[in-house]
């Protein structure tokens, strides 16, 4: 059989010598025409294969380049070497893969993160993005298995939708009208959707929240994980046009309910990681201390990686309300000596990622979880606040906010009372008509509940501690960039 072969995190695992192996992988280095560092993506660490000399013809040996796939059978001998306890003393060596060393683009040599992003389809082999990637695995598996335990079911949300569930409007189009001014017109001039493949305007999904709250209301619990799409302009670090999200519905939750979920939920799937991928995470806190080496001392993080997700997955996270937030943003001294480059203007500002971090990370050095928003600035599905003053009218809205990254939580009790659900609608001009069937889940057995959505690659960015959002998803798709 051919794929009879021994991962090398296996071999490296291991404590016994002196028994045959199969070994397949990628050459990282070939020294001295006789020691091979093979890699397989199982593990950063590589498998030394040693090609003893005079056992192996000159041709072969040339073939061993960087990059170049091979298999190797041989014998696992513990290892003379520093840094691994076994090594394999090949008997036999295969190419299955020639590289072309002068054209292979990772040489063996230190890349920048840039580089490697303009070469997406070859980044997996590097150790920064096999930790990375490892870890997102991680994290998706511990996703499942945290609801899996709870008893939810998992939903599959369409992709293509007629809905826009946050109301901001910025979607892809689907189409299959022709795009050179030949679709068909109404009388107008607009175009007509009804000769559309779907018969009506379509686009590429924001959100799985509003079908998500369509099965709660027969499963209780559900729980989605699925792409969506923003067609947002956002060159920035922290935003993509296509990226994961999780996104649980709940019956029969309020605000708190939701926010405790919503932090056991955090907190466990950072520790699956640590306690799976203990390797991977201590490579990435390795190599994010040596980048903040080269950052002026107070750009640098108080705690590494490792010392913060230990204090997440340790420590109660501060709650505490929007209004609450604003006084002790306008009281700051980073806002009274005009610090903050967007000035703390009162209450019922939209509060900026700068504002978000400030609290989390200066203020209160720890996780903090926002409740009960002012309703103008949030979506219209979430709960009016009961006995607000109107000047001050909130909503059972939540966000939480991590160290590095702000916001990587929001959520809400969502509003189950029909008339003031379609009043909020009117108010904020969505369509009560077209979402019927959305507003049945509040004429037919309406109960209070809530959910919220988690951004998954602002959490793998803040579980690894990478800086770019695009280096947390194996193909970044962001404006002017849909390579591969």
């Amino acid at each position: 059989m051919f794929n009879k072969r021994t991962r090398v995190k296996d071999l490296l695992a291991g404590d016994k010598a002196n028994y045959e192996a199969t070994v397949m992988g990628w050459v990282r280095t070939f020294r001295n025409n006789q020691f091979i560092a093979l890699n397989d993506g199982s593990t950063n660490n590589n498998i030394q294969v040693v090609a003893e000399l005079g056992m192996f013809n000159d041709d072969l040996l040339k073939r061993i380049t960087t990059g170049a796939c091979i298999k190797a059978t041989g014998d696992v001998i513990p290892s003379l070497g520093k840094g691994q306890k076994v090594e394999l003393k090949a008997r036999t060596i295969e190419i299955l893969g020639d590289s072309d060393a002068e054209k292979f683009p990772l040489q063996p040599k230190k890349h920048s993160l840039e580089f490697l992003r303009e070469i997406a389809h070859l980044r997996f082999r590097t150790n920064t993005f096999g930790a990375v990637f490892r870890v997102r695995h991680a994290l998706a598996f511990g996703i499942h298995k945290f609801f899996n335990e709870k008893g939810f079911v998992y939903m599959h949300t369409p992709i293509i939708t007629a809905s826009d569930a946050e109301g901001a409007g910025e979607m892809f189009r689907v189409t299959t009208l022709p795009i050179d001014g030949t679709a068909p017109r109404n009388d107008d001039g607009s175009i007509n959707f009804k000769e559309d493949f779907f018969g009506r305007s379509t686009n590429l999904t924001v959100s799985g929240q509003l079908e998500g709250e369509l099965a709660a209301m027969a499963f209780s619990d559900v729980y989605t994980f699925g792409p969506t799409f923003r067609a947002e302009n956002s060159n920035t670090t922290r935003h993509l046009a296509e990226f994961w999200m999780i996104e649980p519905e709940m019956a029969f939750y309020d605000l708190e309910d939701n926010a405790n979920l919503a932090e056991e939920f955090i907190r466990y799937i950072i520790r699956y990681a640590m306690d799976n991928n203990k390797e991977d995470l201590e490579f990435l806190a390795q190599r994010l201390a040596e980048e903040e080496k080269a950052l002026p001392q107070d750009k640098r993080s108080e705690m590494g990686l490792m010392e913060k997700l230990e204090f997440v997955v340790n420590n109660s996270f501060e709650r505490l309300t929007y209004t609450e937030a604003i006084e002790i943003l306008n009281e700051s001294n980073h806002n009274k000596k005009k610090k903050f480059q967007y000035p703390i203007t009162g209450w019922g500002m939209d509060l900026q990622s700068e504002h978000e971090r400030y609290l989390v990370e200066k203020h209160f050095k720890k996780p903090v979880i926002l409740t009960n928003y002012p309703a103008a600035i949030k979506a219209f599905y979430m709960r009016l606040d009961d006995n607000c003053a109107p000047e001050r009218q909130t909503v059972s809205a939540m966000d939480i906010l991590a160290p590095g990254i702000g916001e990587i939580v929001g959520g809400s009790q969502r509003e189950e009372r029909l008339e003031k659900l379609e009043q909020k609608m009117r108010d904020m001009h969505i369509p009560v008509e077209e979402m019927s069937w959305y507003l049945d889940t509040r004429r037919f057995g309406s109960c209070p509940h809530a959910g919220f959505g988690l951004g998954f690659e602002r959490l793998v960015q803040f579980v690894t501690g990478m800086g770019n959002i695009r280096d947390v998803i194996p193909f970044p798709r962001y404006p002017k960039s849909a390579e591969f």
